[in-house]
């Protein structure tokens, strides 16, 4: 087993032109991490953000001849941080069971690769394996890209070549990788990211753990890499150029597009008074809640930022208008957050291929989440789910008497939380637990609402159970399909209580410090004056938005996300997300209720 490790700027079209190579791009580390965390991560099979890590950060790494001269600090600055990552986990589970562990004497911070438990690093020797063979084990080599032809034609029976382009030292997420031996004949993948040509850190050791027979232990969260279809440059290029852009778009294609959408709709109010208040305002919602339909329908298109900002600016507001010309009133507001909704869900169901490379996607280049939906978007969906289905009650299901209201608005709102929190929680399509969390208990606050009867107590009750029942029968579910949710890879299998209580304080600690990197965002202080008024005025807000089904579904939507704010480990994320959905519908109803 040789790990060759290749000067930073070698791109997988380096690795693929020698024959035999399976290419693809791992991914090193949560959003940007020193080098030799990168490192770490591989000995260790796990990764957590570095956030997490108490105490002073560990400036760097040196690898003396027999020993990591840092490794104490290393230790205990993992046994302190709430995880189960373990130092030196690969090179100790291969040593334990015979198999020798060799780093070459040049490297420093990547000796990490073949450190054990004790930080010690075997570098007896020098390994010229292009000229000759390789001993048996794993050995731990610099190469440049000329000598992977070398390296590949010294392969027998089931030798493994690894090759890696080494992390830099600045921004940058996704690195090549090239794999070579028996079985290795398509771009990589593994089941952490289900994402043709995308693997992670983490998932190394599993690889080589499985190669020599060996099981993976519990601590170490990767799993093995194997590939996918025929190797595929042209589509590893392609994704890699989308992914790199995610992040940086956001602000302008997404942002800049709403405050113009409000920029017109406070325009067309200046000058129509009332009137243009009438169309503008249910226009302005619209546009908002076609937004992601129209990010969904860019993202596989690969397009400009021009185009892609264009796409969304102009397409969302005709979408909004069509909408608006056909249906008018609350079946308009329905229409277009079952429209939206849909179509991620039918995407989910395919594989999220689209969702992934989506701009209010999981933004799988910072190495959290590669498949299914992620903060921004359940944000998204705990209110359009329940506001929706609160519009669609008004528009057409609030004929009969009143017990029959009471019930269908019961059956509805319960009916498609549940549904929605399964497509999207479930380990085999969105794999997001937090949808299992946010969308039933915005159904139970949604129907409770619309029902209107029943005490204090049993409501809440209700309220506290519908996420609670919809956890469990996930976690059953996945267990048993074997999708790899969040709940069943974090929770579940989490080693009894105390790691349970880690991946608890994780959450708590992430959501704190999210709310202190949207320190200096102005629409943190957006949102929190938003919420001032809604609360200060919440009686003139129950009057305008009138119908009692609608209302019911903007309490299910706001208690939503308080609660995905409260429960998830993107606190600030989910807050402010959910806050402007919930404002584009109030909008939206707002101009509805004018016109009556």
């Amino acid at each position: 087993m040789i790990v060759a490790l290749l000067p930073h700027g070698t791109n997988t079209g380096d690795i693929a032109k020698v024959p035999g190579f399976s290419p693809g791009l791992w991914s090193a580390g949560l959003s940007t991490v020193p080098v030799f965390q990168t490192y770490l991560d591989i000995s260790q099979g796990n990764r957590i953000f570095t956030s997490l890590y108490p105490g002073e950060d560990i400036e760097d790494v040196v690898a003396g001849p027999r020993r990591v001269e840092s490794w104490p600090a290393i230790v205990k600055r993992a046994e302190d941080a709430p995880s189960d990552t373990v130092p030196g986990l690969l090179a100790q589970t291969l040593e334990d069971a015979g198999v020798r562990v060799r780093v070459d004497p040049l490297l420093n911070a990547a000796a990490l690769i073949g450190a054990n438990r004790a930080g010690i690093v075997d570098r007896r020797g020098s390994f010229d394996c292009a000229k000759r063979r390789c001993p048996p084990g794993v050995t731990v080599v610099p190469a440049l890209p000329g000598e992977l032809a070398g390296l590949r034609r010294r392969l027998r029976g089931n030798d493994l070549l690894i090759a890696l382009e080494r992390p830099p030292t600045v921004d940058r997420e996704s690195l090549a990788i090239g794999i070579a031996g028996r079985g290795f004949d398509g771009n990589l993948t593994s089941d952490n990211t289900r994402t043709n040509g995308f693997v992670t850190a983490p998932d190394l050791a599993p690889t080589i753990l499985e190669r020599f027979g060996l099981g993976t232990p519990s601590q170490m969260i990767g799993k093995p890499i194997h590939t996918e279809g025929s190797p595929d440059v042209g589509a590893i290029n392609k994704l890699e150029d989308r992914l790199s852009v995610v992040a940086s778009r956001r602000h302008e294609v997404i942002m800049i597009n709403v405050l113009s959408w409000i920029a017109l709709a406070a325009g067309a109010i200046a000058i129509g008074r009332r009137r243009g208040a009438r169309v503008a305002l249910p226009l302005l919602g619209l546009s908002v809640i076609y937004m992601p339909l129209m990010l969904l329908a860019t993202a596989g298109l690969e397009p400009s930022r021009l185009t892609e900002r264009l796409a969304v600016g102009l397409g969302s507001p005709l979408l909004a208008l069509a909408t608006w010309a056909v249906f008018r009133g609350y079946a308009a507001l329905a229409i277009a957050c079952a429209v939206t909704v849909g179509a991620y869900a039918i995407d989910m169901i395919f594989g999220s291929p689209l969702t992934q490379l989506d701009l209010l996607g999981p933004n799988p280049a910072i190495g959290v989440r590669f498949f299914g939906i992620g903060n921004e978007l359940e944000a998204t969906f705990a209110v359009l789910v329940p506001a929706g289905v609160g519009a669609g009650l008004a528009a057409w299901g609030w004929r009969g008497g009143e017990e029959a209201v009471r019930r269908r608005a019961i059956a509805a709102f319960a009916g498609v939380g549940a549904l929605t929190g399964l497509i999207f929680g479930l380990g085999r399509f969105g794999a997001d637990v937090g949808a299992v969390i946010v969308l039933p208990a915005g159904a139970a606050v949604a129907a409770a609402v619309a029902a209107g009867t029943g005490g204090r107590r049993r409501t809440v009750l209700l309220i506290v159970a519908a996420p609670v029942l919809a956890l469990t029968i996930l976690a059953a579910l996945d267990l048993i399909l074997g999708g790899g949710a969040h709940l069943t890879s974090s929770v579940l299998r989490a080693g009894g209580a105390s790691g349970v209580a880690d991946v608890a304080q994780r959450r708590i600690e992430l959501s704190v410090k999210s709310f202190g990197r949207a320190a200096t965002s102005p629409y943190l202080y957006i949102t929190a004056v938003a919420m001032a008024l809604a609360i200060l005025y919440r009686r003139r807000l129950a009057e305008l938005l009138g119908n009692r089904l609608v209302f019911a579904g903007v309490c299910g939507a706001a208690a939503a996300t308080v609660l995905g704010t409260v429960a998830n480990d993107s606190g600030a994320v989910l807050l402010m997300i959910g806050t402007g959905f919930l404002l584009a519908c109030g909008a939206f109803l707002i101009g509805v209720e004018g016109e009556r």
